[in-house]
């Protein structure tokens, strides 16, 4: 059996006459860029949310760094963040001018420490961008404390958290903005790239607005610099068409994760841990173990597609080089990088081929322990 990391394709499949039928629409319109498809979907995505405002941008990478733009984040700033996290996160904090300080993460959740904030605040430091990794939400009651005693913004990167709840409430709801990606293999993906903002503060959502398109208020008429980096008529369409399903796609996650870790607990494999104030929507499945590639290369000669998120963290990059003197501060970080390894989770993933991938982690980790 041949069961890929991510089939794409599968959903297309699924959803394939609506879409086309969405996409056909646009054609038809002849309105392509900033129209009522975008418009639509940001209507849709804030009410989803329960959000007041969702702002539709170029990418993922475009929300974080336009919402830390419009928080007032510039030159000289410094931006707490992590280093286990996609180098999309470090390079909007990057483009808005300011300098990522890596806090360690927790190693049950794999999220942001915030016991170990204080100790890296400075008279610069500016914002938090808790990470809410794999699709759980960071723990924000403890970094909303934090950033209220010190005067901090919050921009939480919902990249991979679409659907998230922390203590009953939304991912991208919770701080000053939420940053979205829609890249095509996140939980809601376009298909190319898309990104928004969500914020219940209208100045910020107004000046997002401003920044994706060159800092227009109205046509040619600009009372900021901004840039170019607008959501297109035809990812709108698409991701509205997909909208409606998005809940019943976590939930077939959790359904997956569930009977994964159900399977492997019983031998000790290390799985993932949802807490107990959260709701984990499993855009990744992510196992610790030991000799991994080993571990890895028994999965692919059984046909199962894994990957690492993430292989180097950010401060060991050779792009990101100038940060390597925060090692000392990222133990957990440096530890867990030489131990993770993602499964096959999507919403189309089939019972034969969930039962094929556990009983082929077990035969696995038997192999490697003995």
């Amino acid at each position: 059996m041949q069961i890929p990391f991510g089939d794409l394709k599968r959903q297309y499949l699924d959803l394939q006459e609506p879409i086309n039928a969405a996409t056909h629409e646009v054609y038809e319109s002849g309105w392509f860029i900033l129209g009522k498809q975008v418009e639509k979907f940001e209507t849709e995505f804030a009410k989803y949310c329960n959000a007041t405002y969702a702002v539709g941008v170029g990418s993922g990478t475009e929300a974080l760094h336009l919402a830390l733009l419009a928080c007032g984040i510039q030159n000289g700033d410094e931006v707490i963040t992590v280093a286990n996290t996609c180098v999309p996160t470090i390079a909007a904090i990057s483009f808005a001018g300011a300098t990522p300080v890596f806090i360690d993460i927790d190693e049950a959740t794999f999220t942001i420490n915030p016991s170990l904030m204080e100790e890296r605040i400075t008279d610069r430091t500016r914002a938090i961008v808790p990470v809410h990794l794999y699709g759980q939400c960071a723990d924000m009651d403890a970094i909303l404390a934090i950033a209220s005693k010190y005067n901090l913004k919050v921009i939480e990167d919902c990249a991979q958290a679409h659907g998230a709840l922390y203590k009953g409430q939304m991912a991208g709801t919770m701080g000053n903005a939420g940053a979205f990606s829609f890249y095509p293999s996140k939980n809601l993906g376009a298909l190319g790239d898309g990104g928004l903002v969500t914020t219940n503060d209208e100045f910020l959502a107004k000046t997002v607005t401003k920044l994706r398109n060159y800092g227009q208020e109205k046509r040619y008429y600009h009372s900021i610099k901004g840039f170019n980096s607008r959501l297109d008529e035809l990812q709108a369409a698409i991701l509205s068409t997909k909208l409606p399903y998005l809940n019943s796609w976590n939930d077939r996650r959790r359904n997956i994760a569930k009977q994964y870790s159900e399977a492997f607990g019983s031998l000790g494999i290390n799985y993932p841990v949802e807490a107990s104030d959260r709701r984990h929507v499993y855009h990744l499945y992510v196992l610790r173990v030991n000799q991994r590639n080993r571990f890895q290369s028994i999965l692919a000669e059984k046909g199962i597609g894994t990957m690492i998120h993430y292989p180097v963290p950010i401060h060991l990059q050779e792009s990101y080089q100038e940060f390597s003197s925060q090692s000392h501060y990222l133990s957990v970080t440096e530890k867990i990088v030489n131990e993770i390894v993602s499964l096959p989770i999507y919403p189309e993933i089939t019972e034969q081929e969930i039962e094929y991938i556990i009983n082929t982690v077990l035969f696995a980790y038997k192999q490697i322990v003995g």
